[in-house]
């Protein structure tokens, strides 16, 4: 589905777009971030974190979860336009990949633009959106903790945060900040469970 002629594309539709533009059996996320132009931090960010929304999903996640830590560490310096270095911005991405994540993530997507709207917007703009990024980059790394199931919540986290950028929806991003901090200090409360079970163990 495509926006009517003069109107400008949703974002579900611009993702619709990524795979339709993608040539080949796949592409580099350095492609993918030329593709998304004046939006680029808060599509790019959007792209890198729908494959880690995927319950019990490996290889992908860890290959966009240090692109996506880079590109929010950008965020919290206050850089205009994303960048990637060379080794990062030839990683690829399969284009079946990029229209599965279109087919899949479409649905949830229409329904977040439709029930957003601009409130709060200070929290999308400088200085505010500087703090947004200390929680990404933070998100980012709990993406790339290696246990099972650790990348679908904070994943979502990221997606709820880049919709309320590209929507200057304030509210979006508190939702989805307060979901991955909520996240990250139940795997700080479990490790700290575990490790004393394990010093209790050995004190034995």
């Amino acid at each position: 589905m495509t926006a009517p002629a003069g109107e400008p594309l949703t974002i579900s539709q611009r993702l619709n777009r990524l795979a339709e533009d993608a040539q080949g059996d796949a592409v580099t996320l350095d492609w993918i971030l030329e593709q998304l132009h004046e939006r680029a931090f808060g599509l790019f960010l959007l792209v890198l974190a729908l494959p880690c929304c995927i319950p019990f999903l490996y290889g992908l996640p860890q290959i966009v979860a240090l692109p996506l830590m880079f590109v929010s560490g950008q965020i919290l310096l206050g850089r205009e336009t994303p960048w990637l270095p060379q080794k990062l911005g030839t990683r690829t991405v399969a284009k079946t990949t990029l229209e599965g994540l279109a087919r899949r993530a479409g649905p949830w997507l229409r329904r977040i633009e439709a029930v957003s709207r601009p409130r709060l917007a200070a929290l999308t703009r400088r200085p505010l959106d500087q703090v947004v990024g200390v929680v990404l980059v933070l998100f980012s790394a709990s993406i790339l903790v290696p246990l099972p199931g650790t990348n679908t919540v904070p994943g979502f986290a990221v997606v709820i945060v880049s919709m309320g950028l590209l929507q200057r929806d304030g509210m979006l991003v508190i939702f989805g900040a307060v979901l991955g901090m909520a996240w990250i200090g139940t795997l700080l409360v479990a490790g700290a469970t575990v490790a004393s079970l394990i010093r209790t163990w050995l004190g034995a």
